[in-house]
C-alpha cells in the first residue's frame, strides 16, 4: 500500500498557500465595498485550517522523500485539491454557480485552460476576476516545476529526455530543484511584472493590465472582459499579449542560463527553432488566406492571424476575433494547433514540440530501414542519439493522448452535444487550450449552456491533458496500490 502520510502533509501545505492566495482578492474586494471578500475569507479560513490540520497529523521526517508511488499520487492529488479549493469562492460568490460550474471554472484556471462558463465578465466583482488570473498564474509556475522536477523523474511522456539536461550534467543550472523552482519563480514574477507595465503603458487600465499579464505569461487566456483582448480592440496590446505568449511557450530552464550570461543554448536548442518554424510557416499561410479570401487589410490580417494562432498553439486561448469563421482551411489549422502546444518546461500543453520532432525522428529512421534494411540508423535529438525507452514512451503517450481525445468527445456526442462542439470540446479541454469551435463553446460563446455532465467530463480532461496522462491513469492501474 502507499504511505499516504507524507503525500497528505505536501497537500496540507499547498491547501495552506491556497488560503493566503485567497486574501489577495479578499482585499480587493473588501476596498471596493463588494460582499464577496466574507467569502474569501472564509473560504481562506476553512481551507488554511484543513491544510494545517492536515500538517500536523501528518508530520513526519518521511514528507521530504517520496518514493516514485506517492509521487504520483502527489502529483494528481495536489492539483485536484488545489482545483477543489479554488472552487469554494466561486461557489458561494454573487456569481451564484453550480458546484459543477464553479468546479469547471476551478480546474479551467489552476489548469490553464480559459475555458469558461462565466458570462458577464465585464461587469464580474473584481475579486473574482483577480482569482481567476491568480490561479491561472500559480498553475503556470506549478506546471513548470512539476515538468523540470517530477514528470522526469516519472519517466512520464519521454520527459525522462530532459533529467540529465536539467539536474545531472556538470554545466547544470542550479544544483538541486528547490534552487531551480526558486529561480525560475523570481524570473516568473519579473517577466508579469514587465508584461503588466507594457500592458498598462499601453492604455489598458491598471487592473486589467496585472491580469491579463498573469494569464499571458502563464498562457493561461482568462481575460476581465467576454470579448477578451478583442475587446480592447488596441494594436499595440494584441502584440505585447503575443510576444507574452511566445515567451511563456519557451523553456524556462534557459530563461535562468540567460540570466547567468549564456544566450546561445535557447537559440541552438531544435525544439524552439521548430516552434518558432511553425508559428512562422502557419501564420504566414493564414494571414495570405484572410488578406486573399477575406480581404483583410494585410496589416489587419497578420495581426489577427498571428494572435489568434499564436494563442490556440500555445493554449492560452485569448481570442480578438471569432476567427470560426475564417474559413475552411484556417479553422482545419486551428484544429490540428489545438495538439502541438510549446515546448517542454514551459506554462503551455498539449503533446508538446519536442514529442513531435521525436516521432518524426522514429518515423524518419523506419522508413530508412524500410529502404535499407541491413543499414543501421539511429534517431537524433538535439545532435544526441534518441534512447529507445524515450521513443517508447513518447509513442505510447502519442496512442494514449489520441485514444483519451477520441473517448472524451465520443462520450461528449452520447451526452448530445454536436459533432463540433464534442470534438472541439474533447480536444480543447485535453490540450488546454480554452475556446473550442462552434457557435456555443468558439470564441464568441462560452461553456455555460453545456450540460452539468459534459462540464464534469471536460473538467477531467483537464487535468488528464494538464498531467500529462500516464500521472493520472497510473493510478487506475491495481498493481499501483499494491507493495
Amino acid at each position: 500500500m502507499v504511505a499516504f502520510g507524507p503525500v497528505l502533509h505536501i497537500v496540507g501545505l499547498l491547501m495552506s498557500i491556497m488560503a493566503v492566495a485567497m486574501l489577495l482578492p479578499a482585499g480587493v474586494d473588501l476596498v471596493v465595498g463588494n460582499s464577496d471578500w466574507e467569502v474569501f475569507t472564509g473560504a481562506s479560513a476553512l481551507s488554511l485550517f484543513i491544510g494545517v490540520s492536515l500538517m500536523l497529523t501528518t508530520n513526519s521526517p518521511s514528507a521530504s522523500t517520496l518514493s516514485l508511488r506517492q509521487a504520483f499520487l502527489l502529483t494528481t492529488l495536489s492539483w485536484l485539491t488545489i482545483a477543489m479549493v479554488a472552487a469554494l469562492p466561486f461557489a458561494f460568490s454573487q456569481l451564484d454557480m453550480t458546484v459543477a460550474d464553479a468546479f469547471f471554472e476551478s480546474m479551467s484556471g489552476v489548469t490553464t485552460t480559459g475555458s469558461t462558463v462565466i458570462v458577464g465578465l465585464d461587469h464580474a466583482p473584481p475579486g473574482i476576476l483577480l482569482w481567476r488570473a491568480l490561479l491561472q498564474w500559480l498553475g503556470g509556475i506549478g506546471i513548470i516545476v512539476m515538468a523540470l522536477a517530477v514528470l522526469p523523474m516519472l519517466s512520464v511522456g519521454g520527459m525522462q529526455l530532459f533529467q540529465t539536461e536539467a539536474f545531472d550534467t556538470p554545466d547544470k543550472v542550479v544544483p538541486r530543484a528547490a534552487q531551480l523552482a526558486g529561480g525560475i519563480s523570481g524570473i516568473y514574477l519579473a517577466l508579469t511584472a514587465a508584461w503588466a507595465a507594457g500592458l498598462w503603458a499601453a492604455g489598458l487600465p491598471g487592473f486589467d493590465a496585472i491580469a491579463h499579464a498573469m494569464t499571458t505569461i502563464a498562457t493561461g487566456g482568462y481575460s476581465t472582459k467576454d470579448a477578451s483582448v478583442g475587446h480592447f480592440d488596441n494594436v499595440v496590446v494584441d502584440w505585447i499579449v503575443v510576444a507574452g505568449m511566445i515567451v511563456g511557450s519557451l523553456p524556462f530552464v534557459y530563461y535562468l542560463r540567460m540570466m547567468r550570461g549564456s544566450i546561445r543554448p535557447i537559440f541552438r536548442d531544435s525544439q524552439v527553432k521548430w516552434f518558432f518554424a511553425i508559428v512562422a510557416v502557419v501564420v504566414g499561410s493564414v494571414t495570405i488566406w484572410n488578406w486573399q479570401e477575406l480581404d483583410y487589410p494585410l496589416h489587419d490580417a497578420a495581426r489577427y492571424a498571428a494572435f489568434n494562432i499564436i494563442s490556440v498553439m500555445t493554449g492560452t486561448g485569448y481570442a480578438t476575433t471569432d476567427y470560426g469563421i475564417w474559413g475552411g482551411f484556417p479553422v482545419t489549422l486551428v484544429i490540428c494547433l489545438m495538439f502541438v502546444g510549446g515546448c517542454a518546461g514551459s506554462t503551455t500543453c498539449g503533446i508538446k514540440i519536442f514529442r513531435i520532432q521525436v516521432l518524426y525522428a522514429t518515423a524518419q529512421v523506419q522508413i530508412e530501414r524500410l529502404l535499407r534494411p541491413h543499414g543501421v540508423f539511429i534517431p537524433y535529438y538535439n545532435r544526441k542519439p534518441i534512447p529507445e525507452s524515450v521513443s517508447e514512451s513518447v509513442m505510447g503517450f502519442f496512442f494514449l493522448y489520441m485514444l483519451c481525445f477520441g473517448i472524451l468527445a465520443s462520450l461528449l456526442a452520447a451526452l448530445g452535444l454536436d459533432f463540433i462542439t464534442a470534438v472541439s470540446g474533447a480536444a480543447t479541454a485535453i490540450s488546454n487550450v480554452g475556446p473550442g469551435l462552434g457557435p456555443i463553446i468558439g470564441p464568441a460563446g462560452n461553456f455555460d449552456s453545456l450540460p452539468d455532465s459534459a462540464k464534469w467530463l471536460l473538467s477531467f480532461g483537464m487535468l488528464l491533458g494538464r498531467l500529462e496522462l500516464f500521472t493520472v491513469l497510473v493510478m487506475l492501474s491495481p498493481s499501483f496500490w499494491r507493495r
